[in-house]
């Protein structure tokens, strides 16, 4: 195991440190660079091997990697992270406003090859993952809150249904459609973002629109879901509950409950809490991080299972590492106010570190099988250079280290 890890058996709360926190927080980043910074088409290569550390994939640009590596080294320039953190933001904002961004039409492509356009749909989900890093990269001083202001507006004027209060997930590359799809991950993301940009600027509009967003989601959708989040709806935003039935493993929008989107909205009530005025956020947040326990927790084999059926048997039994970060950042926000869930805190990480954390490096695996094992070479997701470990230890830093 990595000498970083604590002992639990001998620190109450070992966990909880932050200089453990700390630790897992620079083993990630250290595992992607100077790996991660691409010489050769600019920005960032994502496409490393989660277990050996090797490139797999030096071409391929997404959109979500891009921005969720400037928010990492951007969010690491404010916690005290390595030098190279800074020049490792800049590096990657240079891409984004020049390789990524497409002036004609004022949108950002979805992926390259090098600095060759090969996807330009225009994403709400990259978008709001635009958002995301130039909030934090405002909150680094790498931009400024125009910056922000002028993302926030491309992403309203452009992917708001304002009859509705949500968003619509893709357009294309002209703006001349919008598709019919609608789903809940763009607006967890778009949530997201609204909030890192009201902690950026404190502009009220944006804090007002993060809970605008959650209320539409968790309280107003769930109604039709018995308390749980839907991931597909109609052009109205009925449930629909036929979308890639016949596709359980869709890489972006399989069918069922997720477990661990009950745990990402229960961390973003959290956040929200932190800001707003209204007193239902911290009670909703609990309701949905139990629900994730009571419908995706596996007895015998432990992890939050991908993927549940209505009737509550679990449809895809993979386990992903994204949803445990997701669960740990939302249990230590909710400790704050009882503090059993940090019982589950501790439980999350000691499980992680038994299946989910490279022993050699300190990063995350992305996907094991039920039972925790590798199915193949399985090198990790491209779009994932550690973003959702590095964003929930920073969350539970915020609540261990204050």
């Amino acid at each position: 195991m990595s000498s970083d890890r604590p002992d639990p058996s001998n620190s109450t709360g070992a966990y909880r440190h932050p200089q453990f926190l700390r630790a897992a927080f620079r083993n990630v980043l250290s595992f992607y660079y100077p790996t991660c910074i691409d010489d050769v088409y600019g920005g960032y290569v994502a496409q490393i091997d989660e277990r050996e550390g090797y490139v797999y994939d030096g071409a391929t640009k997404n959109l979500s990697a891009t921005t969720r590596a400037v928010h990492n080294f951007s969010l690491a320039c404010q916690l005290d992270g390595p030098t190279w953190c800074r020049p490792a933001a800049e590096h990657g904002l240079q891409f984004l406003d020049t390789a990524h961004y497409d002036a004609e039409h004022d949108g950002y492509d979805w992926q390259l090859s090098g600095r060759e356009t090969e996807d330009a749909t225009r994403s709400c989900y990259g978008h709001a993952f635009v958002l995301l890093a130039t909030a934090r990269a405002a909150e680094a001083g790498l931009v400024d809150d125009e910056a922000i202001e002028r993302h926030a507006s491309l992403i309203d004027d452009r992917f708001r249904d304002d009859e509705y209060g949500l968003y619509a997930p893709e357009a294309t590359p002209d703006w001349s459609s919008v598709d019919e799809y609608r789903g809940q991950n763009a607006n967890l993301h778009t949530c997201e973002a609204y909030i890192a940009a009201y902690e950026a600027t404190e502009t009220a509009r944006f804090l007002d629109r993060a809970a605008e967003l959650a209320d539409a989601v968790t309280r107003s959708l769930a109604r039709d879901s018995s308390g749980l989040i839907w991931e597909h709806y109609t052009r109205d935003w009925d449930p629909d509950m036929e979308y890639n039935r016949d596709d359980l493993h869709h890489p972006f929008r399989p069918w069922g409950y997720q477990p661990g989107h009950q745990m990402e909205w229960a961390k973003l009530l959290g956040l929200i809490d932190r800001h707003h005025e209204a007193d239902w956020f911290v009670d909703r947040a609990m309701e949905l991080f139990d629900s994730g326990i009571d419908i995706g927790w596996d007895d015998e084999f432990g992890g939050l299972y991908y993927t549940v059926a209505p009737d509550g048997d679990p449809l895809v039994e993979d386990k992903y590492g994204w949803p445990i970060t997701e669960a740990i950042g939302a249990s230590a926000l909710l400790g704050e106010h009882y503090r059993k869930y940090w019982d589950w805190y501790d439980r999350l990480w000691e499980h992680a570190y038994e299946h989910f954390i490279n022993p050699r490096f300190g990063n995350w695996y992305e996907q094991l099988t039920r039972s925790h094992e590798r199915d193949g070479p399985n090198h990790g997701v491209g779009i994932e250079p550690g973003y959702h470990p590095v964003n929930n230890i920073a969350i539970a830093l915020s609540v261990f280290d204050s």
